[in-house]
């Protein structure tokens, strides 16, 4: 078996020696390496230095949606950016169906192979917090806190209808087909009017991904119910939640709140889907009050 080199840009790997725990080195500028797992490569762009922090982005954004939040916080964390199979370099899964704990469980293979410690703190947004969830769940001890915006339980049968108009647009006509609808679940209105150029940003982000692993990704959200299992997360854990959320509303994060043990709730005023472009300064802050509140 060979080790993944943590030092190289490269994503080459090393003959096995012993293994080591990845050290967070002082990172001035971006960092991108590929991971390689047993079902493929996983892109992960890291930067900073300081204890550390993973992000798991949502299906309708990226991970560059967080390079203002990422650009405060780098300067005194480790910052490291996971692409999902199929999103960037990150291969898709072969299997054509993964669940969302076949994500979660890729997620942790990652961050074995990265050598992220037990003190590690998890963010994710939209699909990204369903799979810090499932993470918490299945591998709570590889991660101390954990941060989920934009999330729930899982969806109710009124709203899953949608992930099936979105798989279906994806895999008969490729991301073309569903980037405006899957536009339009990310901003409110008042937002598009204010930054009418976010509609093509986000339009050439979507037409990048590759349309089975984001069908792939809808069906499993439509799949999906943590409501039994997230009593059992140990993980010191924030939700956050948009006032004008309207894809996972926040009475979905309230839900989520009341069933995590001890965990804190945040509404951040006018804000949808998507804090991290919208409000980076009000998620900026709420993501600082908690690390610092639970540090130590």
């Amino acid at each position: 078996m060979a080790l993944f080199d943590p030092l190289c840009p490269t994503g080459r790997t090393q003959p096995e020696t012993q293994a080591a725990p990845y050290d967070p080195l002082p990172m001035t500028t971006r960092l991108t390496r590929s991971i390689m797992l047993a079902d493929g490569a996983i892109q992960v762009d890291s930067e900073g230095s300081g204890p550390e922090l993973l992000i798991i982005h949502s299906l309708l954004t990226g991970p560059e949606a967080f390079d203002t939040v990422v650009g405060q916080l780098s300067d005194h964390l480790t910052v490291h950016r996971l692409y999902l199979p199929g999103f960037g370099e990150s291969s898709p899964l072969r299997d054509a169906n993964p669940s969302i704990a076949d994500l979660a469980d890729v997620v942790a293979a990652t961050m074995a192979e990265l050598g992220t410690g037990p003190e590690v703190t998890v963010l994710g947004n939209g699909l990204g917090s369903f799979i810090a969830s499932t993470l918490a769940i299945r591998h709570g001890d590889s991660l101390g806190r954990l941060i989920v915006s934009n999330t729930g339980p899982g969806f109710p049968e009124e709203r899953r209808g949608a992930f099936t108009t979105m798989s279906d647009l994806a895999e008969q006509g490729g991301m073309t087909a569903v980037a405006d609808v899957a536009i339009a679940r990310i901003f409110p209105p008042a937002y598009v009017e204010r930054h009418p150029e976010a509609l093509d940003e986000r339009r050439l982000v979507l037409t990048g991904i590759d349309p089975h692993a984001f069908s792939a990704a809808c069906r499993a959200l439509a799949a999906l119910d943590l409501t039994d299992e997230l009593p059992t997360i140990t993980s010191r854990t924030l939700v956050i939640a948009g006032e004008i959320d309207q894809t996972t509303p926040p009475e979905m994060g309230r839900a989520v709140a009341a069933a995590v043990p001890d965990a804190r709730f945040e509404l951040i005023p006018d804000c949808g889907h998507c804090p991290q472009l919208e409000q980076p300064t009000a998620l900026l802050k709420v993501i600082r009050d908690f690390l610092d509140a639970t540090t130590g």
